[in-house]
């Protein structure tokens, strides 16, 4: 009979997580791993198979947190839908401004790191993406109906470069762009959508 865990999994996942988030897949050590989790590399193995199923379950779970701050900001049932975009928008570019750490988005990092080397990591990218862009074209289209944006835009063409916009932000954060500008361009990329 198998002994019982003595640990709190959600912990383990949320302490290995942020390593590998701060240091990158290939930067983080089993060592490091099971330094931050307090697990034996036994209990570690046992639990998650090896340090890609760790990843995959710490990916996954950075992915849920990120999407369900997503759908609270864009699906708002208080705010009608620009509202919504606007402050999902600033919302983003604020997190970018405020990084000191400068760890930006494990899914961005994840996508360069290994999706082109790692077929999971690239499925489990691909998905974060497709159900961010979603979400955006969704909220977009119920901005057009409601008249702030032209309706013979292409909402998903629209969220498509949205998205680009908020994934690029983290890059000229890392190259020196001040918060400022970040949030100047987060205003320009607006107008630009709202526009007829």
């Amino acid at each position: 009979m198998p002994r019982p865990r003595e640990f709190d999994e959600a912990e383990v996942i949320s302490a290995a997580r942020d390593e590998f988030w701060s240091r990158g897949y290939a930067g983080t050590s089993v060592d490091d791993l099971t330094a931050a989790t307090g697990l034996g590399k036994g209990s570690l193995y046992g639990a998650f198979g090896d340090k890609h199923g760790l990843y995959l379950r710490a990916l996954d779970d950075f992915i849920a947190d990120s999407m369900h701050n997503v759908r609270r900001q864009l699906q708002d049932p208080r705010r009608d839908a620009y509202d919504r975009l606007v402050r999902h928008v600033r919302a983003e570019a604020k997190a970018v401004a405020a990084d000191k750490a400068l760890r930006g988005c494990m899914i961005a990092k994840s996508a360069a790191e290994l999706s082109a080397t790692d077929p999971a990591v690239e499925r489990a990218v691909e998905r974060a993406y497709g159900e961010w862009c979603t979400l955006l074209a969704d909220c977009i289209e119920q901005t057009q109906r409601d008249g702030s944006i032209d309706e013979d835009r292409d909402p998903r063409a629209l969220a498509t470069m949205l998205l680009g916009f908020l994934r690029g932000l983290e890059a000229l954060r890392k190259g020196g762009v001040k918060p400022s500008q970040l949030a100047a361009a987060a205003e320009e990329i607006l107008d630009l959508i709202s526009r007829a």
